[in-house]
């Protein structure tokens, strides 16, 4: 019972805790960086129709996320509030991510729906895992910094796995001999092995942590269901002001991060003319930038504090998100096909990745903080609402960042099944034109608003003191 209470836990439930998101950091991956590429470069659907499907694909999972997480709040079970939907989501949602990169050959409208049906499907049942998976990090510890730690190897996990299926689809899956970016059948066998490593994962994060499921958290006494208390309680607990600095924050940078990430690979095959092969070899640094992450981000919490160093870190690399686009359009930026251009990619790209994973971290633990901090006013604990509703956040808003995406595309009449060089030089301006002011906006904002959020140390320390059996209020 200590591991809970103290903070203490230990290395193996580091790992295995971290572990289980190798599975979303795979399907984010394929979701936000491949998924709009592959349906309207290689399959041939239209832009337009793609980013239309993911995005209600990511509607419909986000309106499930407060739900399922409502539902592991209250579940009861010999396995505890979350274990069940972590151990049932394993093989369907690793079933349906093989069978979403190898679509039939089918007529526009009907490859269109099967393109929503299984969007629908994965993001939905990797939400029974994630969801419940993400909240044991305020079951597990109560200490301030130890939470930094639990999510720091989350995400470095996390990283790690969408890294790792990129690393293998541009080096191995695709290479230039076979036709790169437009072979088939590598993108089916992509698909193949990034099931086999989701399943992976979900399994032995959820094995791992099963042995603390007799120390976590108990669902509140059980009542008959009703509606109208239901939705009270959903309302009173997401009205904590501190979290809705961070859900309304992350709705804004989830928009600029949905824009940024579908347009990647376009500025990376068009804009900056890369190979598969430099792109695949750019992606290796990134594993040490979570590496150097997962030490970095409790160190922060620890001399600054989770909203100072999380803003700090965050404005960092908003700042350099937008420049390399700048400084080539001022020609101050290495010319296309040099080593320059590649290695100064590399290091840049490295440093803002390292600084995006800390951010990220921070800012989830600053989730966890917020569980007890609305336990005392309403006298619920309810992890699984403020992830779900943070998840939805950003699923259905970076939803809308990838409409936006491919809204830009067919603005500029970016053509469809395009090989680099085949593209207009204008086209591929006006891609960097458009995206420079989108992301710089959204960004700010969102910074701006994160400002709002309340809770230090010390908040912390004194939530946990009132709710402390014996203590007087």
């Amino acid at each position: 019972m200590a591991t809970q209470t103290s903070g203490t836990v230990d290395f193996s439930t580091k790992l295995y805790y971290g572990f289980g998101a190798v599975a979303n950091g795979a399907t984010a991956n394929g979701f936000n960086y491949l998924l709009l590429f592959y349906y309207s470069q290689v399959i041939g659907l239209r832009a337009d129709l793609v980013s239309l499907g993911i995005l209600i694909a990511l509607i419909v999972d986000a309106v499930s996320d407060p739900l399922v997480g409502y539902i592991s709040d209250n579940f009861r079970s010999k396995l505890g509030r979350r274990h069940p939907f972590m151990y049932g989501a394993g093989l369907p949602v690793a079933a349906a991510y093989f069978l979403l990169w190898s679509p039939p050959d089918l007529p526009e409208t009907e490859l269109f729906l099967y393109f929503v049906g299984m969007s629908v499907l994965i993001r939905t049942l990797i939400t029974f895992y994630e969801i419940p998976a993400t909240a044991l990090v305020a079951e597990l510890t109560e200490d301030y910094d130890k939470r930094t730690e639990l999510m720091s190897f989350r995400y470095f996990f996390a990283w790690w796995g969408g890294l790792t299926m990129a690393v293998l689809n541009y080096l191995v899956f695709l290479p230039e001999e076979k036709g790169g970016l437009e072979y088939i059948e590598g993108w089916e066998n992509y698909g193949l092995t990034a099931s086999i490593i989701i399943f992976i994962s979900i399994m032995v994060s959820s094995a791992g942590t099963h042995r603390h499921i007799p120390f976590l958290k108990q669902p509140p006494p059980k009542q008959p269901f009703s509606f109208n208390r239901t939705v009270g309680e959903l309302k009173e607990t997401l009205s904590n002001r501190s979290f809705f600095a961070l859900f309304i924050s992350a709705l804004f940078m989830a928009v600029a991060s949905g824009v940024s990430t579908s347009l990647s690979i376009y500025f990376s095959r068009h804009f900056w003319e890369l190979t598969s092969t430099e792109i695949g070899y750019m992606n290796l640094p990134y594993f040490l930038s979570a590496l150097i992450a997962l030490a970095v981000a409790p160190w922060i919490s620890k001399t600054l504090g989770k909203k100072r160093g999380g803003m700090l870190t965050l404005a960092i690399s908003f700042g350099m998100a937008p420049m390399p686009y700048i400084l080539r359009l001022l020609g101050w930026f290495p010319e296309n096909g040099t080593d320059a251009l590649f290695w100064t990619l590399v290091v840049f790209n490295a440093v803002e990745v390292m600084l995006i994973i800390v951010a990220a971290s921070l800012v989830a633990a600053m989730i966890a903080d917020i569980v007890e901090d609305s336990e005392v006013h309403t006298g619920r604990r309810s992890e699984g609402i403020f992830f779900a509703a943070n998840s939805f956040a950003q699923k259905a808003v970076n939803g809308l960042g990838v409409v936006v995406a491919g809204q830009i595309l067919a603005a500029i009449q970016f053509p469809t099944q395009a090989k680099p060089g085949e593209v207009p030089e204008s086209t591929v301006i006006d891609l960097a034109v458009y995206y420079i002011p989108v992301i710089l906006v959204f960004y700010i904002t969102a910074l701006s608003v994160l400002s709002l959020y309340q809770i230090n140390r010390a908040g912390h320390e004194a939530n946990l003191k009132k709710l402390s059996p014996g203590t007087p209020e």
